[in-house]
């Protein structure tokens, strides 16, 4: 099996890449210092289970397990952690094991069997659903064969086109295989519905205008695309430009 080893400390990664490499059934494909980098390398080696820590600064082991599990052959999590505190969250993320450091290498050994036991395709086809997930800050789409994280708070809109959605910030424009209306139930915060197709950030609108066939459309901040709003949602999409006038 490919190992990525994913730990903020240099020691833990070094002890980690160690013990597995005395399992004769096991690679260390990867070592990564956090999240972000765990995703990139992921997407990079395909490795078969990946040995995370939870607390590591910028992206933490939870939101990366969040991403991996969105690849087309997802790995198997273990999450490494000096907390024991995390154990319902790592679960709720269908983590195969967890493991108290400083791990011991009869339970790593335990661990990586059950990893093994369990396929690609089973882990996949867990329930990915959960409502109890916090919103994401992070968008994760694939851009040429890797995988590249867009920061939620840059995105300007999302806009459905048959299978995939657009994700679009000020300096990109990449998709997703992801349902408009599950974008929506997850940023209800942050997005508004302007159309059957588009979801906008409110804190890019600027106003609204009429297009040269008369459709009120949105205006956004840092994009100089202006997007339709649907008759059922231009009333709502007036009073928010109202609401950011006077805040303005």
């Amino acid at each position: 099996m490919k190992v990525l080893i994913v730990d903020d400390e240099a020691p833990a990664r070094t002890r980690l890449e160690g013990m597995v490499g005395d399992l004769d059934s096991c690679t260390v494909c990867g070592l990564a210092a956090n999240g972000g980098e765990a995703v990139e390398l992921a997407s990079a080696h395909q490795p078969d289970v990946v040995l995370m820590d939870i607390r590591m600064p910028g992206m933490d082991g939870l939101e990366a397990a969040h991403h991996l599990q969105a690849m087309e052959q997802p790995p198997a999590i273990i999450f490494t952690t000096a907390y024991n505190d995390y154990a319902l969250q790592a679960f709720d993320m269908h983590a195969v094991d967890y493991l108290l450091k400083p791990v011991r290498q009869e339970r790593l050994i335990e661990a990586l069997m059950h990893a093994q036991r369990m396929t690609r395709i089973q882990i996949a086809a867990l329930d990915e659903a959960d409502e109890d997930h916090a919103a994401r800050d992070r968008i994760c789409a694939r851009v040429r064969g890797s995988l590249q994280l867009v920061p939620v708070e840059d995105i300007r809109y999302f806009q459905a086109d048959q299978k995939y959605v657009t994700v679009c910030t000020a300096d990109l424009s990449v998709l997703i295989e992801e349902t408009l209306k599950a974008l929506e139930d997850e940023f209800t915060d942050s997005f508004v519905r302007i159309h059957r197709n588009a979801l906008v950030a409110r804190r890019y609108i600027t106003g609204m205008e009429k297009d040269d066939e008369g459709r009120a459309c949105v205006c956004l901040a840092g994009v100089e695309t202006t997007l339709e709003v649907s008759r059922r949602h231009t009333a709502l999409i007036r009073k928010l430009v109202k609401a950011l006038e006077k805040k303005g």
